[in-house]
């Protein structure tokens, strides 16, 4: 054998333009021979030796192997020597020429390619890759890796649905869907079928009478199948060679049809339309026989003819069948030839026939596209072939051709190409999931549509009807990603509302992905709800950051700090609801405060039905002495997952009720409760956009707003001067800390004001204050101001009223007129040593801890002319409006957990 091949490789150094060695040294220079242009190499063999002249041996190569030719010590590469594919060795064996650009080694002069980049590179076998189709907006994948996925249009977009055979299994190579049932062929031959979302194997049973030679084998291993046009039945072809018929799915009904006397059945051509009991298979020898139960024999077998047998026997693939070709009760089956040509067996006034229809010039074809039902109403088919190179060709047919080949149209193929930087695999079937659109699996294991302009494409869903005149004949091409099981980026489906959805898809904004990104700071919930508010220049409480409850009560002309407690630490205060305050603890639980007869006692909320853990309420629960008690009294609160959750607590028949969230993101805060709108929640979304729930009809709305325009998410506030009348405003943060105004008028509807920031320096770091007065609010600066914005003779006014400091009460107003329209205002102390609960005489003690500086705390309403804030070091602070917009910092109020040390002049009480 060794001589065989030295040989062959001397036979190669003589074919070539001129020698090629791996060596330093160059014993023969390009004059040696004559440039012979013309002159191919074919390789015939694996095998290779090289001559190495330090040890003078021969030496065999590992493939793939460079060719370089050195002269003068300059070495260029000049070819390279591959790997050849069983299948070509098959061929070659057969004696059969198959075309040297698809499979030959170019050793032309000047070449300096080489193969890997050769155009004419024939791809390897992808043998998992198939396409099934379930109907025009579901198609079934099996990957090479063996993973099995649907591209789903679920309204809005084609997502992506794995349906993995379990691990056990292996790895699937095919789905056939039969009667609205689907299966799964394993790579160990194993058949399964799933049911509801799992996969069950599922083992032929056969009829004794007709289990002759299925007894022989306890386990059948299935190797393909093909589905009757009917959708009723599959046939199957076995590893063994048997073919199999599953008539009836439940319960099953399995038969078995045996094989071919001689012969095997390795693939399925096709099965007649008219009649679903006849059935055409190929052998591995490539002989065409035709399967009819009703006939005796059942079996019969199509000699090929002379013309025919030169083009090879028949590849052992699906093929494709059409009526009416040459006449109206004409049949043809169109196959493959290992030589990759393409045949037709034609059955015309009861005779058959063979016509070779030939190839693309240089073209090896592989694979077949098979038709769509409602093309054989057309006034001529096309056949879509896939090439051993990747590209894709249409073969065009007219109806009624003539029997000979004279007949055949001008220039029937038509060269589509691929896609660009990607091939169609080799040897896997197109899918012609609607007129004009078919899909291909490429070899680099993602899919190709390729389809009429207007058509198709990834964002382009199921087209119903189309105007054919006004379609361009171009076809173009468009990549489909595939999941992360093939190595691309196609991401799976999720069970959220949005336009991922497995089962019905929403719209959703272009900010959509951020948000699902948006991660809420670990503080959120106790900086936003730190403080409530039980009943007006009475009691409010306050959350501490180790989660400890105080409420700082008014009782008998004394103020007492009492603590509440709980076992669990608590993150916030979400709620007020007549006399019984909600707070949510570390876990998202949401539990009531409630006085019980004479005593006080805890409700845990979460623990009713459909309770839900929480992360947000309501900003604000309006003056108690003005709350009106209904029956249809409800809170709402934010989910964990980001739903809209309504709670009802009228006459204390607790009930939950998930009003989800908006179809385009999950919710981030409330912004106002029936405030601005009765019956209307008003939220922001993850994705920082507006939106609002409606009690009455349950559906949600998305306000318009620009892109640029991002929402922070903390909770606003409402500004409705007058309840006679709509006019209003929204107030929120913008993500980069600016006020934005949500203003609705009678005359304009709608409109976005964005405020901005105090001055270039400062940014908002809190949510607004409530609304004082209708045209009032406080906003908490980043460098520890608060700054009151406010409406003077209807010019927006922003004025700094500092921190409770003494001696600073200077402050600067600023207009939107600019700033030489800008005047002094006061917003001072008022005798703050007489009305402070703690003496800040010597506030630069360092042992005090003191910080008075404004906290990024949210501050809540006193009453109706007053506000608290947190300070830094951990205490409070009022601040009182004594007329107009002056405002002055009535006291500071010690807290029991402050870490500014002075003493705080009431008691403290556990309850």
């Amino acid at each position: 054998m060794s001589v065989f091949h030295l040989i062959i490789f001397i036979c190669f150094l003589l074919s070539i333009s001129y020698l090629v060695f791996l060596t330093s040294a160059s014993w023969c220079t390009p004059s040696a021979f004559p440039q012979q242009t013309t002159r191919q190499f074919e390789q015939r063999t694996d095998r290779f030796w090289e001559f190495q002249e330090e040890s003078n041996i021969w030496v065999e190569v590992k493939l793939p192997f460079d060719l370089v030719s050195c002269v003068n010590d300059n070495c260029t590469k000049v070819g390279l020597i591959d790997q050849k594919s069983k299948t070509e060795e098959e061929h070659l064996a057969n004696g059969k020429d198959v075309s040297n650009k698809t499979k030959n080694l170019k050793m032309r002069e000047g070449d300096l390619t080489g193969l890997e980049e050769n155009s004419y590179t024939v791809l390897p076998l992808r043998r998992r890759m198939s396409l099934t189709k379930m109907s025009d907006t579901s198609v079934w994948v099996t990957g090479e890796s063996g993973s099995i996925y649907e591209r789903f249009w679920n309204g809005v977009q084609w997502v992506i649905a794995p349906h993995d055979l379990q691990i056990s299994a292996g790895r699937a190579v095919s789905v056939l869907i039969v009667n609205q049932t689907i299966f799964a062929i394993s790579e160990e031959g194993n058949l399964y079928q799933m049911k509801l979302t799992d996969w069950v194997e599922l083992k032929p049973a056969f009829n004794q009478s007709t289990n002759k030679e299925a007894e022989q084998s306890s386990v059948i291993q299935m190797k393909s199948g093909t589905v009757s046009y009917d959708g009723l039945r599959v046939y199957f072809c076995t590893k063994t060679g048997l073919l199999l018929e599953l008539s009836e799915v439940e319960p099953p009904r399995w038969e078995n049809h045996g094989r071919p006397p001689g012969a095997d059945v390795a693939a399925i051509a096709d099965m007649a339309r008219i009649r679903t009991d006849l059935v055409y298979t190929i052998s591995s020898t490539g002989d065409l026989y035709e399967y009819d139960k009703s006939s005796r024999p059942s079996w019969k077998k199509h000699l090929q003819s002379e013309e025919t047998d030169k083009d090879g026997s028949l590849v052992p693939l699906q093929g494709c069948m059409i009526y009416g070709l040459s006449g109206d009760h004409s049949v043809s089956l169109f196959l493959l030839t290992k030589g990759g040509k393409l045949v037709e067996r034609r059955l015309h006034q009861r005779k058959w026939k063979w016509i070779t229809h030939g190839s693309p010039e240089d073209h090896h074809l592989t694979s077949i596209t098979p038709l769509l039902e409602d093309e054989l109403k057309e006034r001529f088919f096309s056949l879509f072939l896939t090439t051993s190179t990747g590209s894709v060709f249409e073969y065009q047919i007219p109806k009624h051709l003539g029997t000979a080949q004279e007949d055949q149209i001008s220039e029937a193929w038509q060269n589509h190409m691929h896609p660009p930087n990607a091939k169609a695999a080799r040897g896997i079937p197109g899918l012609k999931f609607q007129l004009g659109r078919i899909l291909f699996a490429l070899d680099d294991g993602r899919l190709a549509e390729l389809h009429l302009p207007g058509l198709g494409g990834q964002n382009s869903g199921p087209t119903n009807q189309f105007n054919r005149k006004k379609l361009s004949s171009k076809y173009i091409w468009s990549i489909l990603d595939a999941p992360e099981s093939e190595g691309w980026n196609g991401e799976y489906c999720t069970e959220e509302r949005g336009p991922m959805n497995c089962i019905a898809g929403t719209s959703r904004s272009r900010l959509v992905k951020a948000s699902e990104e948006y991660r809420f700071p670990d503080n959120w919930i106790n900086t936003s709800f730190r403080l409530r508010l039980v009943q007006a220049g009475v009691s409010f409480f306050i959350i501490t950051e180790a989660g400890l409850i105080f409420e700082y009560l008014y009782a008998e002309s004394v103020w007492l700090w009492l603590r509440h407690d709980h076992s669990t630490p608590m993150r916030g205060a979400l709620g007020n609801y007549n006399g019984s305050v909600f707070f949510v603890d570390v876990y998202g639980t949401l539990l009531i405060r409630e006085r019980s007869n004479n005593e006080l006692a805890w409700v845990n909320c979460t623990a009713m039905r459909k309770g839900r853990q929480i992360i947000g309420g309501p900003p604000w629960d309006g003056m108690s002495s003005k709350l009106k008690v209904t029956a249809e009294d409800a809170l709402f609160f934010v989910s964990k997952s980001g739903r809209l959750l309504q709670f009802s607590v009228a006459l204390r028949k607790f009930k939950w009720k998930d009003c989800h969230n908006p179809p385009e993101t999950k919710l981030a805060c409330i912004i106002d409760q029936e405030v601005f709108r009765e019956n209307i929640v008003f939220v922001v979304g993850r994705n920082g956009r507006l939106y609002q729930y409606n009690k009455v009809t349950e559906l949600w709305h998305e306000h318009h707003q620009s892109q640029h325009l991002v929402l922070s998410r903390l909770p606003g506030t409402a500004m409705r001067p007058s309840f006679f009348s709509l006019t209003g405003s929204l107030f929120m943060l913008s993500e980069d800390g600016g006020l934005v105004e949500y203003h609705w008028n009678a005359w304009n509807g709608w409109n976005w004001v964005e405020h901005g920031t105090p001055s270039k320096d400062v940014t908002l770091v809190a949510p607004p204050s409530p609304c004082i007065k209708g045209n009032q609010l406080f906003l908490i600066g980043s460098d520890g101001n608060i700054y009151l914005r406010y409406m003077d003779q209807l010019i927006w006014r922003w004025k700094n009223c500092g921190f409770p400091q003494n001696g600073d009460g200077d402050t600067r107003d600023q207009t939107e007129m600019g700033a030489n329209d800008r005047m002094q205002e006061v917003c001072m102390d008022n005798d703050p040593t007489a009305n402070l609960d703690i003496n800040l005489e010597n506030p630069n003690d360092q042992n005090r801890k003191c910080d008075p500086k404004v906290a990024p705390t949210r501050p809540i309403p006193f009453s109706e002319d007053s506000v608290i804030f947190e300070l830094r070091d951990g205490r409070l602070a009022e601040i009182q409006k004594v007329q107009d917009s002056k405002w002055v910092w009535q006291r500071i109020i010690g807290t029991p957990t402050s870490s500014c040390k002075g003493c705080y002049l009431t008691d403290r009480f556990n309850i």
